[in-house]
């Protein structure tokens, strides 16, 4: 079939490829402007739009899809159907109508939980075993659309946002490629969403604050589901330390654990291990990235900032 693929970061480039090495072509892509990234702020074009350059694709780079030149060209590039995966606009009703097929969105869940912009990272911070990747006919709504198919991918204990992506953006990438197969083949019959859905907002620097004065697996949890974006964090006499993955004081595993007990937020450093309160089990820092400064292990850190006796991380209420 003729597509036309939209789509913005390399989970999308992911899908992109796989596309590429099917039988189906892709006419032209859509992705977002280009941005400016990284410490010296150049700008620079995503990984889809980098992908389609080096294949020799047409790269439509809108502010927006709703756009009279934008509709204009689409109409003349005639898709069969259009698939997207994490393009990161809106697609207007007067989009959606092109393609003779509507537009296929590849998500990362197992619709309808966790519609939205950050499936993967909510399915971590909320303690889901498993997950998945649909595909669904776009429509106006968010998320809403009849479903075409999925797949199921379990979750590990130690996954972060990153590494569950990474595989889904694989996985994904297959159901993407069979969904257009079979929609050529004229059998494609998209079922209605069933069951209580739910909403997973893009997760801000804000959200990415650390709590301590909540459970030791929600603070594990947080941190994994905010890592690598927008990275977890924390604050220590009003300067931000950043927080890599963290592993959990088991009592059952520990015999001596019981004298680790410390109180939200607390910090005990050690010669090998530095450890911080939570309102059950302390956990064990990882890696940690000071203000102003590259990312170290939690103890040269401690070590080098010299930290008093009994010093703890601001603690501050809110959501968990």
């Amino acid at each position: 079939m003729r597509c036309v693929f939209a789509g913005t970061p390399e989970v999308a480039a992911v899908s992109l490829r796989r596309l590429l090495d099917s039988r189906h072509d892709v006419a032209a892509v859509i992705t977002r402007p280009d941005a400016r990234v990284g410490r010296g702020r150049a700008m620079q074009s995503s990984p889809v739009a980098q992908l389609a350059e080096s294949a020799g694709i047409e790269v439509i780079k809108p502010a927006s899809l709703r756009e009279s030149d934008v509709l204009d060209r689409l109409r003349e590039l005639a898709p069969d159907v259009a698939p997207i995966v994490a393009y990161g606009g809106l697609v207007p009703a007067e989009a959606l109508s092109i393609p003779a097929h509507g537009w296929v969105n590849l998500h990362f869940s197992l619709l309808p939980r966790w519609r939205g912009a950050a499936p993967v990272q909510h399915a971590i911070w909320r303690g889901d075993d498993v997950t998945g990747a649909s595909t669904f006919l776009l429509e106006e709504g968010l998320d809403t659309g009849p479903i075409y198919g999925s797949v199921i991918e379990e979750i590990s204990p130690t996954d972060t946002s990153g590494a569950l992506l990474a595989r889904m953006a694989e996985l994904g990438a297959d159901l993407l490629v069979d969904t257009l197969d079979i929609i050529e083949t004229g059998a494609a019959a998209p079922l209605p969403q069933v069951g209580e859905p739910s909403v997973a907002p893009k997760l801000t620097v804000d959200d990415a604050r650390v709590r301590w004065d909540v459970p030791a697996f929600a603070v594990d949890r947080h941190i994994r589901a905010c890592t690598p974006a927008p990275g977890a964090w924390t604050s220590l006499g009003g300067e931000r330390v950043g927080l890599g993955p963290v592993g959990i004081v088991d009592d059952e595993l520990e015999p001596n654990a019981q004298e680790f007990r410390l109180s939200p937020g607390e910090i005990r450093a050690g010669k090998r291990e530095v450890l911080v309160g939570t309102l059950t089990d302390p956990v064990r820092l990882g890696l940690v990235r000071p203000a102003g400064k590259k990312v170290m292990l939690a103890a040269d850190w401690v070590r080098g900032a010299r930290l008093d006796s009994h010093v703890s991380f601001d603690v501050e209420a809110g959501s968990a």
